[in-house]
């Protein structure tokens, strides 16, 4: 690195060539360049070397690559190589605006912000299932806006998709767990715990690809339902209403199903207005109808399959008293 930047961008990258081109076509075209990237290969068999190596007159980027230890290790070994006053994390499936470092840049100098967050939103090139999953992920129907949104139900966490922390305050509170998926939210706790200013930039967006296939997008959010649980034991008074309300759903929906099966179908009902309901919004969002009816399937896999997770996690390890890492290892990154 041969100049200091006030930005280290940090991506780690496994199996993932075109994406990466991607995201760096999206940030040769920022209209704020005070940033550095370094690009961390965790053990992909499909590297990305050759890529970067196009961007090297364009942009001030490293690249690393190092045997496979999970996306949180990654991070952490950017993180320690990075120069900049922030590291900002990005995810290689992600596109950035143009803006995002002026908006960034703008925010901080007048709401000044050890850890810092922004919303993720659809491309224009995104498929129609991309779309409707991120509506699924990001619809105040679906999360209660949790997910970088203004209006929320539980404290804003800034996720590695999209998140700035002070090198400083690395350094101070430490890096990633070995937890996947949730290392993102468990660092935020942990820099909120240590009283750190951390706050959302609503103009800080990112185009987040996501899950391409439902298949893909339902075991992503099963285990996110399945690590809250983890991460409400980590942290206690963490673990808000919000975050119980897709497994209330799902029995809820159980019941339902039972009732109209032995009594009336009209029990279907709630069902059947709540997938209009999302039909609505997410037409109204997209101004398309298969994207809307796609969403509401991806809003119905987002609510059962973390409710499922979730419930699961909580029977092992809130009922039986099972410690974590035994009980679910899969949830443990191990080289």
């Amino acid at each position: 690195m041969d100049a200091h930047r006030t930005f280290s961008v940090v991506v780690p990258v496994y199996n993932r060539p075109q994406e990466v081109k991607e995201l760096l076509d999206s940030l040769v075209l920022q209209t704020n360049a005070d940033f550095e990237i370094l690009i961390v290969e965790d053990g992909s068999t499909e590297p990305c070397k050759e890529v970067v190596e196009t961007f090297t007159d364009q942009l001030q980027i490293t690249y690393f690559a190092k045997e496979n230890s999970g996306p949180g290790d990654s991070r952490n070994f950017g993180m320690e190589k990075a120069s900049g006053e922030y590291v900002v994390l990005f995810d290689s499936d992600c596109i950035i605006p143009a803006e995002y470092f002026e908006h960034v840049a703008q925010h901080l100098a007048h709401t000044p912000l050890d850890a810092y967050g922004g919303p993720d939103d659809e491309h224009p090139s995104f498929s129609n299932i991309q779309k409707a999953i991120n509506y699924a992920m990001t619809s105040f129907i679906t999360t209660g806006g949790i997910r970088g949104r203004e209006k929320q139900l539980d404290t804003f966490q800034p996720r590695s998709f999209n998140m700035g922390i002070r090198k400083e305050v690395i350094a101070e509170i430490g890096g990633f767990s070995d937890l996947h998926p949730g290392e993102d939210p468990d660092l935020s706790y942990r820099i909120m715990a240590a009283g750190k200013r951390v706050g959302l930039i609503p103009d800080a967006k990112v185009f987040h690809k996501r899950r391409i296939d439902f298949r893909k997008f339902s075991k992503q959010v099963y285990k996110f339902g399945v690590v809250r649980i983890i991460l409400g034991k980590w942290h206690p008074g963490t673990l808000k209403l919000v975050y119980f309300l897709p497994t209330l759903f799902l029995l809820g929906s159980i019941l339902l199903l039972i009732l109209a099966f032995f009594i009336s179908p009209l029990f279907l009902l709630p069902l059947l207005l709540l997938a209009i309901l999302v039909f609505v919004e997410a037409l109204f969002r997209s101004k398309n109808v298969a994207i809307a009816m796609t969403a509401v399937g991806a809003a119905f896999t987002q609510l059962y399959c973390y409710g499922f997770g979730f419930l699961k996690s909580f029977i092992k390890i809130n009922i039986l008293g099972g410690e974590e890492r035994k009980v679910l290892p899969g949830f443990f990154f191990r080289s």
